[in-house]
């Protein structure tokens, strides 16, 4: 298969991007990995034989020898990419940081914002997002404030502004201390009166500095460059059910899901978009699930899936077409779909509601739906069929050797 490829998740995440991304890169030559959206809050499981990775910030071909551009659009958090650099090299992965390159333009995640982060949604109590407490709705916030000229006492977003905002710090900036401490302690002093005494500047100057010297920082089209010297993979981070655009608010993440910005960084080379679904419909967190079945829960239980602490419940119900339709719309169209967990069986997929889907409050629509349910016997045969969409990749377990990249994909 020729031509740059933009994987991206149909549902609420765990679709299964990470071992679809990891087919593709161990299927052919592929030059990078490019990371289109998110940050550290992703986690996606790759698992080669004994070796098992839950990608969080590197790209998952990393198993695969294949290295990792995190775009502009990715919050980057210098603190977790060097723990997950170091579980990556006690899975014999040498000197990991060397496989990144990281756009100078990327916004910091930093240990203030995710301390800003867990503090609001403490305090909403059983009203929660189902946020994953790792500060990416508060940095995207944060740096929303300068560009828009927020003052203490404006509301941005719903969200009261705390004090006087200043830039946010930006990946670039790691190789400039001066300017990064000015940034650090404006956001420090901007967060005190909601988290309290944050962690020590000088120490945050410290390591982000150490970050710099250990990565490439890249300006300019790099993801250009990197294109035009062969094939990439962009590797979208959560679903785009949870996109902040088409998902379904409150519970969304602020972070654009869909192809969007994979298309806006290649410019106008073509690429072959692949949307991911589980033969069955999964949630982690608050939010409306019309197709959750305790049953289906029981019947497959996820290694790799746990109540998070911020997130809330892992959650499994029947496959949604009402809602892959919605999201394959939302993206635009897909030109073929990545099938994962094909190992599981006996599966049922809802065909309709007890109600066409409104143009608007969707949230409060599918929280009281009553979807028809038909058998699923063969899920690969029925998406091809009903979505008019072929099947490129399928995936029937959690190992590499359990993934198959079938056929060209439709352009």
């Amino acid at each position: 298969m020729d031509g740059h490829i933009i994987v991206v998740g149909l549902g609420f995440g765990d679709e299964g991007k990470g071992a679809v991304v990891d087919a593709l890169c161990h299927d052919g030559p592929v030059t990078s990995v490019v990371r289109f959206n998110g940050g550290a809050q992703a986690a996606h499981n790759v698992v080669v034989g004994d070796r098992h990775h839950t990608f969080s910030q590197f790209g998952s071909g990393t198993l695969a020898g294949v290295p990792t551009h995190l775009s502009r659009h990715v919050l980057v958090e210098p603190i977790a990419l060097a723990g997950e650099s170091r579980e990556l090299a006690q899975l014999g992965v040498p000197d990991p940081l060397r496989l990144l390159t990281v756009d100078a333009d990327a916004l910091l995640t930093t240990p203030i914002h995710v301390a800003a982060n867990r503090a609001r949604e403490d305090a909403r109590g059983h009203a929660r997002h189902g946020s994953c407490g790792k500060g990416i709705g508060e940095t995207t916030w944060y740096g929303l404030l300068a560009d828009r000229g927020a003052a203490p006492g404006d509301v941005v977003e719903d969200q009261v502004v705390l004090g006087a905002p200043g830039a946010p710090p930006t990946v670039g900036d790691c190789a400039h201390p001066a300017v990064l401490r000015a940034k650090l302690d404006a956001l420090a002093r901007f967060y005190e009166p909601l988290i309290g005494d944050g962690p020590s500047v000088d120490d945050l100057v410290s390591l982000y500095r150490d970050f710099a010297g250990a990565v490439r920082i890249t300006t300019g089209d790099e993801v250009g460059r990197l294109a035009d010297r062969g094939r990439l993979v962009f590797e979208g981070a959560q679903g785009v059910l949870l996109d902040q655009w088409r998902g379904f608010h409150p519970h969304t993440t602020w972070s654009t899901v869909t192809p969007d910005n994979a298309r806006d960084l290649l410019g106008h080379r073509p690429a072959t978009v692949v949307g991911v679904t589980r033969t069955y419909q999964t949630r982690h967190g608050a939010g409306p699930f019309p197709t959750e079945d305790r049953e289906v829960l029981a019947r497959f239980p996820e290694r790799h899936n746990d109540t998070g602490r911020y997130q809330g419940a892992w959650r499994a119900g029947h496959l949604d077409a009402v809602l892959l339709r919605y999201a394959i719309d939302a993206c635009g169209g897909v030109d073929a779909l990545a099938v994962t967990h094909l190992d599981a069986h006996d599966l049922q997929v809802a065909t309709r509601y007890d109600a066409p889907l409104p143009a608007t409050d969707l949230t409060a629509f599918l929280t009281h739906r009553a979807p028809t349910l038909v058998d699923l016997p063969d899920p690969v045969t029925w998406l091809e069929t009903h979505l008019d969409v072929p099947v490129l990749v399928t995936g029937a377990g959690p190992d590499r050797t359990d993934y198959a990249v079938r056929a060209p994909a439709r352009r």
